[in-house]
């Protein structure tokens, strides 16, 4: 008990000692800086300007990456609204009309011998051509609700007819809803199917080329021949 007490006066002087020797030191420099102000006063001020401009530029910094994070996303939703209001045409169209359009895009593109089927019972070939470099192109239309996704069943009708009966040298699965079911979009990248859904059929739709669409999901494949004549 005597020792811890004794350690407990020893602290309270030893902080009494400090606090004495802060205070004769803060008068020291108050001093020395009263008696040579002209010296203190041009590097005081100098900090202070510096801490002021650094602050005032740190707020601009911020300001200007908001404003170019807010224009980003502004943007993005302009495009995307303005794939919607295109889309919200192709919407409207029945599938026999959508099969149509599609060729359309296709013939856009520069494929050549563009033929719609139009009918059922076409063997997932709804719309047949080639590409400007001779490869054969054969697509799988699916005028679905954006809401609903494309199936595996879906995706296997196709995977067994487009290059077992077709000889398609590119698979081009395109749809009007959002989404593939991941088992559908997992065979299509197994299988080598371009599976085009709805934001990808709408960039088509606002002037992309197919050839830049084709690797995205899918790299298309089949070896390059000489143009269809």
């Amino acid at each position: 008990m005597a020792a811890r007490r004794w350690h407990r006066r020893l602290k309270k002087r030893t902080r009494r000692r400090l606090q004495g020797l802060a205070a004769v030191v803060a008068a020291a420099a108050v001093v020395w800086a009263v008696r040579n102000w002209s010296v203190v006063w041009p590097v005081l001020v100098s900090v202070l300007a510096a801490a002021v401009l650094g602050g005032a530029g740190w707020k601009l910094l911020r300001a200007h990456r908001n404003a170019v994070g807010e224009d980003r996303a502004w943007r993005a939703q302009e495009e995307a609204r303005a794939r919607e209001l295109s889309m919200a045409e192709v919407d409207a169209l029945s599938w026999q009309e959508f099969e149509a359009y599609v060729a359309d895009l296709c013939r856009r593109d520069g494929c050549t011998k563009v033929e719609v089927s139009g009918k059922s019972g076409d063997l997932g070939a709804d719309v047949v051509g080639y590409l400007a470099d001779g490869r054969k192109l054969v697509v799988q239309c699916k005028k679905y609700a954006p809401h609903r996704s494309v199936s595996s069943q879906d995706m296997q009708k196709f995977v067994g007819t487009a290059r077992p009966e077709h000889g398609a040298d590119v698979a081009l699965f395109v749809t009007t809803c959002r989404t593939f079911t991941k088992a559908a979009l997992g065979l299509a990248v197994r299988q080598d199917i371009v599976a085009l859904h709805r934001d990808l059929l709408g960039a088509w739709v606002k002037g992309a080329h197919l050839e830049t669409l084709i690797p995205l999901n899918g790299h298309g494949g089949g070896a390059r021949r000489r143009p269809a004549v």
